[in-house]
């Protein structure tokens, strides 16, 4: 009984766990939580700043200049014994050409210069030695831009040849007794100023107008007049010449086919004081046709008409295959 009314006067806000007894009502009155984790846990907001990262350039160097070289040169060489039934001459000739270009160009001003060397001679057992092409022809020429084809150019240029030039036939074709002397270094040469506006559609075209150019003739060999009446245009007994006229001057320099290069250029010369007659018109082009590395094949012409050295439309032409390179 005694028992019984101990467990009936129990606080019903006790409860038994584990053989234990919990005051629930002193829980209630602290307030005792459960023990949290012993590890804190920290969070950080994200925080964006500029880093500074050192950057090295490339070590290049803008170049404005634009540089080719090209030499070619040509051989040839047949041999006959003197009882060669057929017959023949024994010969050896040697072709050579030259040619420097250069291009500086920064907007809105351009400046080329080209150089030209051209020269051949020829021997036969029992003559002495020919030349076959003989030309030196240099160019400078100074443009500042217009718009996007057209720019105002000033150009200097000079021409003439290395050798003497011999006539070794009459106009019947007879063999001369003795040659004729007809030209030499400076016996024609030809100083051309010119300013005016120039057209270049493509890097491989341009057309120039000189509205206002100036040619000087040379004739420093005072004797070639003896067979060559006409002297160059220039005076008997002089050596200089002065002509103003309206000059144009076209140039082409391209691949047209591949392996196949075409370098021409065509010049119009309008003297303002002559006749029209006396209109110059010379062209000069180079085709070279690349075999393999350095083998090539090569066709050069020149066709000229000029009153001063001839009333006839003059021209050459040659085909040789040998060695020409081009650098770059």
């Amino acid at each position: 009984m005694l028992l019984f009314a101990a467990a009936s006067a129990q606080n019903p806000d006790t409860a038994r766990s584990n053989n234990s007894t919990i005051d629930t009502a002193l829980l209630n009155r602290y307030r005792i939580a459960p023990r949290r984790n012993a590890i804190p846990v920290r969070t950080r907001l994200p925080q964006i700043r500029p880093v500074a990262i050192p950057v090295v350039m490339p070590d290049y160097e803008l170049n404005y200049w634009r540089k080719s070289i090209t030499i070619g040169v040509n051989f040839s060489q047949s041999a006959f014994t003197s009882n060669y039934s057929a017959g023949g001459v024994s010969a050896i000739a040697l072709n050579s050409n030259f040619i420097y270009r250069t291009e500086y160009k920064k907007d809105p001003f351009n400046y080329t210069a080209e150089i030209n060397f051209l020269y051949g001679i020829s021997k036969n057992k029992g003559q002495g030695s020919r030349k076959t092409n003989d030309r030196i022809f240099i160019d400078n020429k100074i443009a500042t831009k217009l718009s996007e084809h057209w720019f105002f150019f000033g150009a200097l240029s000079f021409e003439s040849q290395f050798d003497r030039g011999y006539q070794y036939t009459n106009s019947a074709g007879q063999v001369l007794d003795k040659p004729l002397l007809l030209s030499n270094f400076m016996a024609p040469g030809y100083f051309t100023e010119s300013i005016g506006f120039e057209f270049k559609p493509e890097k491989w075209f341009s057309m120039r107008f000189g509205t206002g150019t100036a040619r000087q003739t040379f004739v420093l060999n005072t004797d070639i007049y003896r067979n060559n009446p006409a002297n160059y245009g220039v005076p008997i007994g002089k050596t200089f010449k002065n002509d103003l006229a309206f000059q144009v001057v076209t140039q082409l320099d391209k691949d047209i086919f591949t392996n196949v290069h075409l370098n021409a250029r065509y010049a119009l010369f309008i003297p303002y004081e002559k006749r029209i007659d006396f209109i110059t018109h010379r062209v000069d082009a180079l085709l070279t046709a690349k075999i393999n590395k350095l083998m090539s094949l090569t066709i050069n012409g020149t066709f000229l008409y000029d009153k001063t050295t001839s009333n006839q439309v003059q021209g050459t032409e040659g085909m040789a295959l040998g060695i020409i390179y081009r650098f770059p």
